[in-house]
């Protein structure tokens, strides 16, 4: 291994260079001499966690928007973001957080949609496991 002009290479660009057979060398050091400083991304990420556009669906949430027909909206995804947020700030682990006629259990640590429900599922009103609940 060849290190030009008293530079060090990173964990990421060793990694680049002896697991992707397919990129020349050429294309690695223009790629290198591109990349992205920690700062950048360390802005970047906590533009991310501000804006809360973070959250994620669980494979069970996700399978249940589709068995259910729920489709989200872009303003309903942000309301729901914002209940997640809101469910944070207060120190709630669990929160049901509901959006419109629609019903989400969100696990705030990880920032993780558990499970979804319209108002045909929601008809008893009773939800279990969870420590608080955000209404948007």
């Amino acid at each position: 291994m060849q290190i030009n002009q008293n530079q060090f290479l990173s964990i990421e660009q060793l990694k680049d260079q002896y697991l992707s057979p397919g990129k020349t060398q050429t294309e690695q050091k223009s790629a290198v001499n591109q990349g992205i400083s920690f700062e950048d991304i360390l802005r970047k990420k906590s533009v991310v966690q501000e804006t809360g556009t973070d959250l994620k669906f669980s494979k069970h949430a996700a399978n249940r928007l589709a068995q259910r027909n729920i489709e989200l909206t872009r303003n309903q995804l942000e309301r729901l973001n914002d209940g997640a947020r809101k469910a944070d700030l207060k120190g709630i682990q669990d929160s049901l957080v509901i959006v419109d006629d629609l019903a989400f259990i969100v696990n705030v640590p990880s920032s993780t949609v558990v499970t979804a429900m319209d108002q045909t599922q929601t008809q008893e009103n009773i939800f279990t496991n969870i420590d608080g609940a955000v209404i948007i």
